[in-house]
């Protein structure tokens, strides 16, 4: 493996926990809303990754060891809804209220979601810390070689 395959693979990860840190800041934005009786909900969006080989199908259980990066890192796969159940909150005096005086809210967790970005951006983070461990045996390297 190289030095340019580590910035791939990393910057593949980089990638996917910024698409992550946004569908977070979606689902927080939403956390308190509610919906007209009749209609749906905002529910939480969640990222499907996988491992770039398994999204291009070319997974072959770890077997290959031919140093080929572009099967390396990790892929967004798509978005899919949480299939938590939505909160349902007894406010008759609301104007979204239905006949029986509940209020349908999202199912956005906010404590979830807080854990979720703790986690993304620590994620985030060691990546980072990686790219520049990277850069710093690049540099020793480069100048180990220079004469003195």
């Amino acid at each position: 493996m190289s030095g340019s395959d580590i910035f791939g693979i990393v910057g593949s990860a980089l990638t996917a926990q910024n698409m992550r840190m946004g569908a977070i800041a979606s689902n927080l934005a939403n956390v308190d809303s509610i919906t007209k009786p009749g209609q749906q909900p905002y529910r939480a969006h969640e990222l499907v990754f996988a491992s770039a080989a398994a999204a291009s199908g070319e997974y072959d259980g770890g077997a290959s060891q031919n140093g080929n990066s572009a099967d390396m890192g990790v892929r967004v796969l798509g978005t899919v809804q949480s299939n938590a159940p939505v909160v349902q909150k007894y406010d008759p005096g609301s104007p979204y209220a239905n006949a029986k005086g509940y209020v349908t809210g999202t199912n956005v967790s906010q404590v979830d979601e807080m854990v979720n970005l703790i986690d993304s951006s620590n994620t985030y983070a060691a990546s980072v810390a990686v790219l520049q461990q990277t850069s710093r045996i690049d540099q020793q390297m480069i100048s180990s070689f220079q004469v003195a």
